[in-house]
């Protein structure tokens, strides 16, 4: 005979299941945890004998379709397995491969010109945590394999191609042979141009990081990360159980929004890379822009290396303005269409000042060095008409004084 349970006991237990069909879209799983249908499968999930899910943190249907999803483009047509691990943010899927991949000691190699928060991250809390961090210019391969000769304690090489804001590109291809001989990895911040338009695993490299929040999810309205790395064993130990025990997962709904963003994806880099290429070269002719930096303009230094590691040149550039400064604050202050946000990758403009917003807590002199200058405008082109676009930097550029 069948229990009869009281109201409240209603209220709390889950109905039954009357689904008849598949969801079309991707389901959310909003749990926090999962239950067994008997003691034998939980102890067998458990003891890692039986796949299965335990507890939100550890992974979550929606998490693991997008997670899958993301390694099978990253990986697009180069014949490899991956391992693709979810995060909360692009900053914890940077700290959490650095504390899955080194040790107390173990230094990380990069260029000077980074994210902000990237320099922050090494500079500020990785270092003291034992993890020392040497910045060098990584287009100098001399100067590199001096660098990996003399310190043989440096285990992970990490860059930004094309970097943030400068638009710089490294060869990803030598820098990679190149660590490798000396036994160390090598992690490619591909944010910017996502799988569509750079696939850095074609190259070697070891691990991929992306801030899903960028372009992959296209829309301003999730905050993700992922770790994308050819060592299947390291991502499913280390890497997996870094996540895990550090507790810098992703949730369900932020997966389900990256997974919609992805359904447009080649389509909107396509029209992203278009309109930044009429931008870019509207502010290359204008008299009040001294220099603009995309890496699809013929007067762009990394102009043919871009090519080569590169489909598309993508929707983000950066341009300096004459009069410095003072001009760049006129400037962002007289922008009426395009929209003063310290992001990128939406389907909107968006337009930051690096220097007082992305690295203002990145000392001075390395952000000189490294042409991140106070007077820099970095823009991310949205897919709006062109014309609007270009209406609105025209205004705004007309009101710095000649």
């Amino acid at each position: 005979m069948k229990q009869s349970i009281g109201f409240g006991s209603h209220c709390v237990h889950r109905g039954p299941d009357r689904s008849t069909t598949r969801s079309h879209t991707t389901p959310i799983y909003p749990t926090s945890s999962f239950d067994f249908a008997t003691l034998e499968q939980g102890q067998a999930i458990f003891s890692g004998s039986e796949k299965g899910h335990l507890y939100g943190r550890f992974g979550n249907p929606t998490i693991d379709e997008v997670a899958e999803k993301l390694g099978i483009l990253e990986s697009f047509a180069l014949d490899l397995e991956v391992g693709t691990v979810l995060v909360s943010s692009g900053m914890a899927a940077i700290s959490t491969l650095m504390l899955a991949c080194l040790q107390p000691g173990d230094t990380i190699l990069t260029q000077g010109n980074l994210y902000g928060g990237t320099t922050e991250l090494f500079r500020s809390l990785l270092a003291p945590l034992g993890f020392p961090v040497h910045f060098t210019d990584l287009k100098d391969m001399e100067g590199v394999q001096q660098v990996l000769q003399t310190n043989p304690r440096v285990k992970l090489l990490y860059f930004e191609t094309p970097a943030n804001p400068t638009m710089a590109c490294v060869d990803m291809e030598a820098l990679t042979k190149l660590a490798h001989s000396y036994g160390c990895r090598v992690d490619a911040d591909n944010t910017f141009c996502t799988p569509y338009i750079q696939q850095p695993l074609a190259f070697g490299v070891d691990f991929v990081v992306h801030s899903t929040t960028k372009y992959l999810n296209g829309h301003g309205n999730s905050v993700a990360g992922c770790i994308i790395g050819r060592d299947l064993a390291l991502m499913q130990d280390s890497v997996f159980r870094t996540m895990k025990l550090a507790g810098t997962n992703c949730n369900p709904w932020d997966a389900w929004l990256i997974s919609n963003g992805l359904k447009t994806l080649p389509l909107r880099m396509e029209r992203h890379s278009e309109n930044a290429m009429r931008v870019a070269h509207f502010l290359e002719s204008h008299p009040k822009v001294e220099q603009v930096n995309y890496v699809g303009l013929l007067s762009h230094p990394d102009h043919q290396l871009a090519q080569k590691q590169m489909k598309r040149f993508g929707g983000m550039l950066s341009f300096e303005l004459t009069g410095g400064l003072e001009s760049g604050e006129t400037f962002m202050r007289s922008l009426a269409f395009c929209i003063l946000a310290p992001t990128m990758g939406d389907v909107d403009t968006l337009v930051m000042h690096p220097a007082s917003m992305s690295h203002r807590n990145v000392p001075r002199a390395l952000r000189l060095e490294n042409e991140i200058t106070d007077g820099l405008i970095r823009l991310s082109v949205g897919i709006e008409n062109i014309e609007d676009i270009l209406h609105d930097l025209s205004q705004a550029l007309a009101t710095i004084p000649s």
